[in-house]
């Protein structure tokens, strides 16, 4: 069913559909770059995210994150604000990949 969704998508809306297939693909390479970076590690901090308490612990973490890059947005939009060292683009692409690993974590998927 998933693929008919896509199909129809891409036959309605083709400039649509490549672009965000585009995006994706963007995405997962910044994704794929900044874990080689940082380890897997970095977001489970320890914990065990076998348990519950353990994703509960690296979903606050993550909160914590997606926290501070809605805090830029709101200064780089509200306050019309520069960004000195990241870009709104740079906010936008950190969110998706932080909502892409809470559901790799909700699903108990964030492992090597």
């Amino acid at each position: 069913m998933k693929d008919n969704y896509r199909q129809q998508l891409k036959k309605e809306c083709p400039n649509l559909y490549k672009s965000y297939e585009a995006i994706v693909e963007e995405q997962f390479e910044l994704f794929a770059k900044k874990q080689l970076d940082y380890g897997i590690s970095n977001i489970s901090t320890g914990a065990n995210l076998e348990t519950k308490e353990g994703k509960d612990f690296a979903l606050n973490g993550l909160w914590f994150r997606m926290n501070d890059k809605i805090s830029r947005w709101k200064n780089l939009i509200i306050k019309n604000r520069k960004g000195n060292n990241e870009t709104l683009l740079d906010t936008f692409q950190d969110l998706g990949n932080y909502s892409i690993i809470c559901q790799l974590i909700n699903k108990g998927l964030w492992k090597e």
